[in-house]
């Protein structure tokens, strides 16, 4: 039963994905990015992965489509279509594509016991996380002291995305200038 809810949700990401790329409607696009966003948190709350799928719900379908909108409001609403169709963009996503799927071969299976993060990483996070930090609850243990380093320049990028963001919305546009009649 589990896996049909996961291939019902990688089949709608799918759908998704393949219309956001056909829609020529920048505001429809968006919209679809902000569903799309939302089942991706689905899915991570089915893998139990609350925080994460939290996460992605508030930035990727609340902030993100935010921003997506305001700047569509000062930039327009359509995309102008080009009737080419490259050939070489095709063929570098496609390898990279290729290089990726052949990568994820070597890697163990999803709740192997064997796999080397459960034999040695998460042992270490476990027993050392009352001794080493004196903290309590491991996920905050590693997300505030193990992954200290990592949070911080994940909330770095953030608040330089955001300033960018503000900065570029907050752009004043020069004024026209203006002729007289007659002179």
């Amino acid at each position: 039963m589990e896996a049909l809810v996961d291939l019902a949700l990688l089949a709608l990401l799918t759908v998704l994905a393949i219309g956001i790329v056909r829609l020529r409607s920048l505001f429809g696009a968006a919209m679809l990015f902000g569903i799309y966003s939302l089942l991706c948190a689905l899915i991570f709350v089915v893998l139990d992965a609350v925080d994460v799928a939290f996460t992605e719900a508030a930035v990727g379908a609340g902030i993100s489509t935010i921003l997506i909108r305001s700047t569509l409001s000062i930039t327009g609403a359509r995309l102008e279509v080009k009737h080419s169709r490259p050939l070489i963009p095709f063929l570098i996503t496609a390898a990279i594509g290729a290089a990726l799927i052949y990568a994820s071969l070597d890697m163990p299976l999803v709740g192997d016991p064997n796999a080397p993060a459960n034999l040695h990483v998460a042992p270490e996070y476990i027993e050392g996380t009352r001794t080493e930090i004196q903290i309590p609850n491991v996920v905050t243990a590693v997300l505030a002291s193990y992954r200290g380093y990592d949070t911080l320049g994940e909330v770095t990028v953030i608040f330089t995305a955001g300033v960018g963001v503000l900065c570029l919305l907050s752009r004043r546009r020069p004024r026209r200038k203006t002729t007289r009649r007659g002179s």
